[in-house]
Order: C-alpha cells, then structure tokens, then sequence
C-alpha cells in the first residue's frame, strides 16, 4: 500500500433514508417559498423574524444532511514500531485525585512513551504526584495564552514525534495508542481525533432511562464528526487526540490567537493541505460538566471561541480550504447562531396572544398541511440520520437551557479579547443554579402570562379560533419544556455527588473476625463501594473490615469502615447492605483500582444500557425483516463461588439471571471447561451447592484485563 493512500470507507444510509432526504429537501423548498407569500406585512416586526428563524432551520437542516449523510469507517492500521511519543496532560486547578487516575491511565498505555504533566498552577502537589507516578512535570513563569501556551511551552522542552494530548479529566484505555498511531503512516495526517465520551452518566448533559444512557454530545462525537471525515474536516477537539509535531511546527504551534486553540488549530493545518482521521471508537473517558452552570459556561467558551475563528480565519472565503472543509466549518459556526432561532420560537406564540396580531396569513388548513409535513420530514431526517443518537424531546430542552448563553456567544464576532476559562471538573457545588435559569424561567413567565390573554382574544373573536388554538398549543408546549429544564437542573443540583460511584456488579468478599463473607458491589469508586450480600456477622456502623474486591486478573485487597450496616427486615441471616469507606493502608492498591475504574464503558455493558435508540423508519424496517436482538444480560444479580478441582482456593463470580435463557457467569480469570465444576451460593442464609456445565460466551474488556463469560447449565444440587 502507498504510504499516503486513503485506506477509509463510508456508510452511506439505507436507500429509504436517501428518497426521505431528497423529498425532505424538496419539501422544503416548497414550503419555504409558500410561506413569502404568507408573509403579514401589517405585523413585520413578528412576521420577519418568524421567517428568518424558519430559513435559519432549514440551512441548518441542509448542512445537518452533508454532515450526518455518509458516515466514515475506519480500521486502524498497526502501530509502526520504534516512534517517540511524548503524553502531555495540561493541567490548571484540577485536584490531586482527578490528574491520578489520568495520569496512572496514559502511564499504563500499550506502546512505548513518555508522560508529561504540564502544570500552570505551578503547585508543588502536582510535582509530588507526578513524581509519585513516575511522570514528568512541567511548569512556566505565567499563564500566557492559557493552554495553548502550556500546550506549546511543552513543545520546546520535548522533542516526541507525535504528541498524544489529554485532559487533566480524560482517562485513556490502554490501547489509545496502538489503536491510533497506525493512521500516521500517511505522511499527510496531522491528526487523529478520536470521541471524547464520559464515564459520569449522572451528569447534567446525560439522561439515564430503563434501557438507555442519552448524552447530549454522542451525536456530535459518534455521527458528525464521522460525516466530518468523510470530507476531510474532522475537528481536532483538544483532547483524546494524537498530533503530528511537524505538522503544529509547520504552522507555528498550537494557535494562541482565540480561546478554542483546538478547532483553529486544524483549520490552519487543514489550510495548509494536512488531513485529518476521525476514529470513532471510544478510547478515553472523562468527566461531563456535573451541573447547569459549567456546562453553560463551557458551551459560552466553545461559542466565543467559534465566532473568533470564524471571523479572523476567513472560513467562507479565505484560501487553502476545500468547499466541504468551508460549509462543515461554517456549519459549526452557524450552530452557535442557534439562541436566536429559539428566542424568536420561543416569544411568537406569547406576543401574538399579548398583541393579538398573527405572524402568517394564510388559510389554515393549507397552512397546517404544509407545516406539519415539512416539520414531519424534517424530524425524521434528523433522527434517522442521527443513526440513534438524536432524541428531539430531549435535544428541545437542552437548546432551551442554552438559548441565552448561545445569543451572548455572537458578541465573540465583535470581542477581539475573550478570557479563556477552564471548565470547572469537580463534582462539587452546582453554582447558582436560578441565576443561569433565569433567562428560560422570564421565558415561562411570559408564556404563563400570555395563556389567558389568548383565552380571552379568541373568546371574544379578535383572534380566529383555529390559530389561536394552534397558537395556544404551541405556547404550552414551552412552557413544558421551561418547566421540565428547570425541575431537572434543580434536582440534579440537589441530588449531587461529591464523587461518581459506578454501578458495578463485581465480586467483593468481607473478613470479619475470621469469617469471610461473599457478596457484589452495588456502586464502586476509588474510596468506597456499597456491599450486597451475605449478612455479615459481628459488623456494625463504624467497625473495620478486610475487603477483597476481585477484578479481571487481581485482586484489591483494603481495609474499609463501615459507613452503615443494614439487613434484610425480618430476616437477620439474610442479606445485608453495607456501605464501605476505604482506608487504603499498606495493603491497599487504588492505583489499580482506579485504573479499573476510569478508561472503559464496562459500566453500560453491565447495565445492559445502549446509547442509542432505533429510529422510526429503521425501526419499521426491522420489524418487517424481523430483526432485532435480545439483551446482552438482565439486571437479576447474585454472587457466588466456583470451585473446580484443578484450581487451588476458590474463585468468587458474579451471576446475571435471564428470564428464560440460561445464567450468565462472570469470571475474572478464564476457567478450565474440562474440569468439574462446581457453584456455591448463600440465599437468605442457606448454602447451596451445584454441579454446571459452562459454555463460553464472550468477553469484556477493562484496563485491568478481561471478564470471561459463560452460560451456565445446572446439572444437579445439593443443600
């Protein structure tokens, strides 16, 4: 193969999805040139910006289809041997413990390289850590031009080939490297971006429902930026991404000239002919904005720093650019423009009841044929083209939380100096949540306001029935969303965490006064875990415990506090529930466990959890085929012991029960099917012993190594 040969396929969507695009497409156009003529000259002051918003969405629709139509496939390449790679994790005011778990994961990478932590807060702590660790670390004298500053200062003190870039929040897998360096064998790639995914699934921009775990950013992160590949316009994100040094050379290093270094830096390496490569599998996992304030403070850098690149690079109309690098840059820039669509959503129903003035003048019949059939067309393209990862409920809240911060990004087209400001990664106070509210609750109060007022016009004929009752629904429906953004920002401030439990089943076994007690945890983190299982003799809150937690190929072994003790009501031999605090004495291995811990999705495929939900037309178009597939595994969780005559000791499992179908076991290490074997359980205080038979079914992966699956066929038992 020729080094520089493009090696990358595409996804184009089923062919039902192409005719829904181009009826979609046309459809539009007819509906936006009827509604000219709907135009009410009388009320322009409402009617104009209506249609301006309705041109704005259909723009967007059109770049929404170049971007999401194909999609890129990638199959990474094997690394080349003997490349000198510099890690660098930059760093400013994150806590000890969150750069620990980063930096224990991109030490432990496969492939050979050095890991540099580069710290602007110039804190002795983080010189400990890193020393601690067997990082190196860096500091300068000032914080001139924020990251892209730290960023380029590590440039001259180093001299790696390619340089791998982290987070101080996003925790690499071990094979980010070997997965991603093999594309660098055409001398024409600058760099390669993979998804910034997150392991807190409680965070503000996550929905977590019975099935499914919905995060507002997988759409960009698992579909755009795919369909940005496929024109060779892939962002470069700042973060879980491989850089060519001779490529950032070539154009004076990481750009300092706007507060989103990341996004201007491909744009000036993609001027100058460099490709980029979009990998799309999940290789790092970070930390998601926990609460409404940092996550609008993050989307308000990411807009400013948009409208600066947009207008110092010149994207529609400077050189270098290829025409589809111009519409997905210019398409990123005009989704910040977003807040004023929605304002203008958001008030027209409100002032037409408050005015008693209508924005269209059209009979309403025709009318309502042709919007609802736009409209219609219009969701559907986007949620099949969101091949699963849109939700247009869902999508309408978040855009509504964040109208008002979107409409002050467009002062970046005018500001030449925006601060840079670092996203706040802890999960600590939520901010004042009512403040950043406050612009989506005068919104509910004006459409509140307007409900009677409309009530009354049409009750006394100065506004036509028909459009006030298509007006009225209009207006409830935001003021739904108003209150279901406000009622979930608030609760999920109060029901905060200071730290993310992950909700694993991992065998975990207890030594109390020399007896020994099986159970799982029911959430784990690096300082604590929650016990299930066996009632556990002589234990109260407060007391000490040897805990031994087993993971894929070692076992943890701590001694943890009880933070309470709880049994089963009416039944004390049953199960307990006891709530674990780690001491982490001289036995304690936390670099272990949190490498477990961060650098997988081991928390989704236990959960049996998918991100993705079938869209309408695929999901027509399976159940006429009859496809689909079970679930992986249910949520009926008990632990047990596997004894097999040729292993010494016993080895703790976790079991999923399937209604219906055989249990599914879990085993850290791969166990020998030849020989006999037999479970042992503890249900409401009994024991009970079974011979199974063990048939292999899979495996998942974690940083710490494999869990082995079987099916399990019981073959007799024993009390």
């Amino acid at each position: 193969m020729r080094p520089d040969a493009d090696d990358m396929k595409t996804e184009p969507p089923k062919p039902y999805i192409t005719w829904l695009v181009v009826i979609y497409v046309l459809c539009g156009l007819i509906y936006m040139g009827w509604r000219i003529s709907t135009i009410n000259h009388a009320a322009a002051w409402l009617s104009l910006p209506l249609y301006a918003a309705e041109i704005y969405g259909y723009l967007s629709g059109l770049l929404f289809v170049l971007m999401t139509y194909r999609l890129s496939v990638r199959e990474p390449a094997p690394a080349p041997e003997g490349l000198k790679v510099d890690v660098f994790v930059p760093t400013y005011n994150e806590s000890v413990d969150l750069l620990r778990r980063t930096l224990l994961a991109a030490k432990w990478m496969d492939y050979p390289h050095e890991t540099w932590l580069l710290d602007d807060g110039r804190r002795e702590s983080m010189r400990k850590l890193a020393a601690e660790l067997g990082c190196r670390y860096l500091s300068r004298e000032d914080n001139l031009h924020a990251k892209a500053g730290n960023l380029n200062q590590a440039l001259t003190r180093t001299d790696g080939e390619f340089i791998a870039i982290f987070d101080a929040d996003h925790a690499p897998r071990k094979d980010f490297l070997m997965k991603t360096l093999g594309f660098f064998r055409d001398p024409k790639v600058a760099f390669v971006q993979t998804p910034q995914d997150f392991f807190n699934i409680d965070s503000f921009g996550h929905r977590l429902g019975k099935k499914r775990v919905w995060d507002e950013q997988a759409l960009f992160f698992k579909i755009i930026q795919r369909g940005k590949d496929v024109l060779n316009a892939a962002f470069f994100c700042g973060s879980c991404a491989v850089v060519r040094r001779a490529a950032l050379n070539e154009i004076g290093g990481f750009a300092t000239e706007t507060v989103t270094e990341d996004v201007h830096t491909a744009i000036k390496l993609h001027k100058l002919g460099y490709r980029s490569v979009y990998y799309g599998e999940s290789l790092a996992f970070g930390l998601a904005p926990h609460s409404i304030d940092t996550y609008l403070k993050q989307r308000m850098r990411w807009g400013m720093g948009s409208m600066q690149v947009f207008r110092r690079e010149n994207i529609l109309f400077g050189r270098g650019l290829t025409l589809g690098q111009r519409l997905n840059y210019f398409a990123s820039a005009l989704f910040f423009f977003e807040g004023w669509q929605k304002l203008i959503f958001f008030l027209t129903p409100p002032a037409v009841f408050l005015f008693g003035q209508l924005p269209i003048v059209a009979p309403l019949d025709t009318f309502l044929f042709l919007f609802c059939l736009y409209y219609l067309l219009s969701m559907l393209v986007h949620l099949e083209l969101g091949r699963g990862y849109n939700s247009l409920f869902l999508s309408e809240q978040y855009a509504m939380a964040r109208f008002f911060a979107f409409m002050s990004t467009s002062m970046g087209l005018f500001r030449r100096d925006i601060p840079f400001a670092v996203t706040d990664k802890q999960l600590s106070d939520s901010g004042k949540v009512w403040l950043w509210l406050s612009p989506l609750l005068v919104l509910a109060g004006i459409a509140a306001i307007s409900v009677p007022v409309g009530v009354y016009r049409m009750y006394t004929g100065s506004i036509p029935v028909g459009a006030g009752v298509v007006t009225m629904v209009w207006t409830l429906v935001t003021l739904a969303t108003a209150v279901s953004v406000a009622t979930f920002a608030r609760r999920h401030a109060a029901n905060r965490r200071v730290e993310y439990r992950f909700p694993l089943r991992l065998p975990i076994t207890l030594e109390v006064n020399g007896a020994t007690y099986l159970g799982l945890t029911s959430d784990l983190s690096p300082n604590g875990a929650l016990y299930v299982g066996q009632h556990v003799g002589g234990l109260s809150r407060g007391g000490t415990v040897d805990v031994l937690i087993h993971l894929p190929s070692l076992i943890v072994q701590d001694v943890a506090v009880a933070t309470f003790v709880s049994h089963r009501r009416g039944d004390p031999a049953g199960a307990a529930t006891v709530g674990l605090r780690f001491q982490w004495d001289a036995r304690g291995n936390t670099g272990a466990l949190e490498t477990f811990l961060y650098g997988s999705r081991l928390q989704l495929d236990m959960g049996n959890l998918t991100e993705t939900e079938t869209p309408p037309l695929t999901r027509l178009a399976e159940l006429l085929r009859r496809q689909g597939s079970g679930p992986l595994f249910a949520q009926n969780w008990a632990a047990g012991l596997l004894m097999q005559p040729l292993r010494p000791g016993k080895l703790p499992v976790a079991i999923a029960t399937i209604e219906g179908a055989a249990p599914l076991l879990f085993s850290s290490i791969e166990l020998d099917l030849g020989a006999g074997t037999t479970l042992r359980q503890s249900t409401a205080g009994k024991l009970t012993e079974q011979t199974v038979s063990l048939t292999p079914s899979g495996r998942l992966s974690t940083p710490t190594g494999d869990f082995h699956l079987y099916n399990i066929t019981p073959c007799a038992s024993t009390v």
